[in-house]
């Protein structure tokens, strides 16, 4: 009896997460925002009808989502980076919404553990993070790795869509590099195998996946996440086991979709 409660509560959870509606009040598209969109490779990629949703998606993340700079007034270019990256790991997730984030801060640079962000601190080395304790529900975000995410177009990052990426996989509870959308599919033990071969090739340097993705299976989720999104068909020539699984996990196949 005991496990059908946990089921069922189980089941429900996930309900809340994906299908549950905010009742937020939704702007339309500033039609000026357009510019910053199209010169984006994730955007110029998608078909016509995608990019009109991309824009909904867009905007219901921001009537959500408190966006704001800290010791700089943020811009319109920064706010649209910032939904781009939310947007993108959820397109094919209908009615998502991120139900641990309340608000995105924005630092001009990196930052320190202690959250500064003084150029005379030579600690200063992180780009972004998912808060927690006083933080929780909050991600802090290099203006600078989140700019450089969206504009070099020839490497296999992206910070913001990284930290979106753990939200994503917290969503059950649990930030451990194993979904949500994989939990009720038959593909987790596939996962995890994946997950620690390739991880194992990582860590003897014999992968062209950065370093960091081998520290631990929620920054392997993540790091593979930003090269899915980033350079796709690279990663399916190069990972094609594990770009087929990330196709799974995201609904989405960005290698096929055509650039323009």
């Amino acid at each position: 009896m005991g496990y059908i409660i946990l089921g069922v509560a189980f089941v429900l959870s996930l309900y809340f997460i994906f299908f549950y509606k905010k009742k937020v009040n939704v702007q339309p598209f500033p039609k000026e925002w357009e510019a910053y969109l199209s010169d984006l490779i994730f955007y110029k990629r998608l078909p016509a009808t995608k990019k009109r949703l991309f824009k909904k998606r867009m905007m219901k993340f921001l009537a959500e989502v408190h966006v704001e700079g800290v010791e700089f007034k943020i811009t319109d270019y920064d706010k649209v980076l910032v939904a781009t990256a939310a947007v993108i790991p959820t397109l094919a997730f209908k009615d998502w919404y991120y139900p641990n984030l309340s608000s995105v801060l924005i630092y001009p640079d990196a930052f320190n553990n202690d959250f500064s962000f003084d150029k005379a601190d030579k600690n200063r080395r992180i780009l972004g993070v998912v808060g927690s304790g006083r933080l929780k529900n909050t991600m802090i975000l290099s203006r600078k790795a989140l700019h450089h995410g969206f504009e070099n177009e020839s490497d296999k990052l992206n910070t913001a869509i990284h930290e979106f990426v753990h939200l994503i996989d917290g969503v059950d509870g649990s930030v451990d590099g194993v979904p949500a959308q994989l939990l009720a599919q038959p593909n987790i033990v596939p996962w995890l195998k994946l997950i620690h071969e390739t991880m194992e090739a990582i860590n003897e340097d014999a992968s062209d996946i950065r370093a960091y993705g081998g520290t631990s299976q929620e920054e392997f989720f993540a790091v593979v996440a930003e090269y899915f999104f980033s350079r796709p068909k690279l990663m399916k020539r190069k990972h094609p086991e594990l770009y087929a699984m990330l196709e799974l996990c995201f609904a989405q196949n960005p290698a096929k979709q055509p650039a323009k």
